[in-house]
């Protein structure tokens, strides 16, 4: 991110005044870079939104030309025209390009007493809130066969008569085995990287840290020679590498990227990433941007739009009539899928599955991928006996719900409710 100043200009273009373009061309030689550019500059073109051209178009884009500026718009409408009743996009944020990728546009929803709708440029993957994320375990460093040896689940353990205990004791048991033998991720959101960054700048890095603690403590010719060297190859890996991807970059840039794709490009480029968290919810026209609060509000609309308020009032009759009626699970027909189920299929769903994101009790698929023989075949074993004995535990009757925005929908900054999808992740 930049450390030094940033010069804000508000700029104010009369609709009905001629503005002479020298003037213009003036004010920006004079400000101090970087700067942004922001106000009312009353410019009608559809590469800011709106749906008409005006005359003051042909300045603003040679004004944007000059002086190699970047639009910060993303196309959303700025200004209410109350006598007409219909919406623009008037406000403009320009800035230098060294600018451009550290900010998102973003317009109010509340008019305020005003015509204008307020405009924010929020600083890019800079959260409105102290939001955490949720571990995870990192399985690129885990030690499985020391896995398989604490994760044992014996013929005792399944066979207990509560089977919330004997639930529980199994999930433990992995758990267990799994913080003895993975690291996990931390609580904070990573900090931006460079994609440019491979293994080997890595490695070079840390031989440049090592080289230097040497010489730190043992300040000889020899080892500042080496730790220079070590410098010099850290260096070396990483100007390789940033314009090996610089010019992969830059031969991906044709005719058929999209603005916001090229924007994205850009921004991944400089090591930002889009922001992947909810900041802000719109409800009823208002923010919320406390978490807790967003989460009350995105589970009272999923709630009601899982509700049976929606249903037909002849469907509800079915449904009510249906639910009253007892299902019977006893026949006497010997079907496939009443069978128990064996070792062999537990083998094929896990060598098929994706490895998915856990739910509440932290299990993946990748453990019980790598649990031994003799502790998978007990697997199977609860299972049947729980099928058997017609039980549900309770631990099973919890998901994570997560929000996931539709495609095409608003990701970054306020997010409204209906652009968000309930995801399950179940244990």
């Amino acid at each position: 991110m930049f450390s030094n100043l940033v010069t804000v200009c508000t700029l104010y273009l009369p609709p009905s005044t001629s503005v002479n373009d020298r003037d213009l061309n003036r004010l920006v030689d004079e400000l101090p870079t970087p700067f942004i550019v922001i106000g009312d500059f009353n410019g009608h073109s559809p590469l800011w939104g709106s749906k008409n051209t005006n005359l003051r178009v042909r300045q603003i884009e040679e004004l944007v030309n000059t002086h190699y500026l970047c639009l910060l718009n993303n196309g959303e409408d700025t200004y209410f025209h109350q006598r007409s009743r219909t919406f623009h996009s008037l406000d403009l944020a320009l800035c230098t390009p060294s600018l451009a990728p550290y900010f998102n546009f973003r317009v109010g929803v509340d008019l305020r007493d005003s015509d204008h709708f307020p405009i924010f440029l929020d600083r890019a993957n800079v959260g409105s809130n102290d939001a955490q994320r949720p571990t995870r375990y990192l399985f690129h460093r885990a030690d499985w066969t020391n896995f398989a040896l604490r994760a044992l689940i014996t013929r005792n353990m399944v066979e207990g008569e509560n089977f919330n205990e004997v639930v529980n004791l199994v999930t433990e048991t992995i758990i267990s085995a799994a913080d003895a033998s993975f690291t996990k991720s931390g609580l904070s959101f990573p900090k931006n990287w460079k994609p440019w960054w491979n293994k080997y700048c890595t490695d070079t890095n840390r031989d440049q840290r090592r080289a230097w603690n040497v010489f730190r403590r043992h300040a000889t010719s020899a080892n500042q020679i080496a730790f220079q060297r070590a410098k010099s190859i850290a260096r070396w890996a990483r100007r390789k590498s940033e314009r090996g991807y610089w010019i992969k970059f830059v031969s991906g840039i044709n005719f058929s990227v999209t603005a916001k794709d090229m924007r994205d490009n850009v921004r991944r480029a400089c090591g930002i990433y889009p922001e992947k968290r909810i900041s802000c919810l719109r409800e009823n026209g208002q923010e919320v941007r406390n978490i807790s609060e967003m989460v009350d509000v995105l589970a009272e609309a999923f709630a009601s739009i899982c509700s049976a308020s929606n249903y037909t009032e002849p469907f509800l009759t079915h449904k009510n009539r249906t639910e009253r009626i007892k299902l019977r699970f006893q026949t006497t027909k010997h079907l496939s899928y009443n069978t128990d189920l064996t070792i062999f299929e537990l083998h094929t769903a896990l060598s098929v599955i994706k490895h998915t994101s856990p739910g509440p009790d932290e299990v993946t698929y990748s453990m019980l991928h790598h649990l031994s023989e003799h502790s998978l075949l007990n697997i199977p074993y609860m299972f049947n006996l729980i099928w058997k004995e017609h039980v549900f535990p309770d631990c099973w009757k919890h998901a994570f719900i997560i929000p996931i925005p539709k495609p095409g929908k608003e990701t970054t900054g306020s997010a409204k409710l209906s652009t968000n999808s309930p995801n399950q992740l179940h244990v």
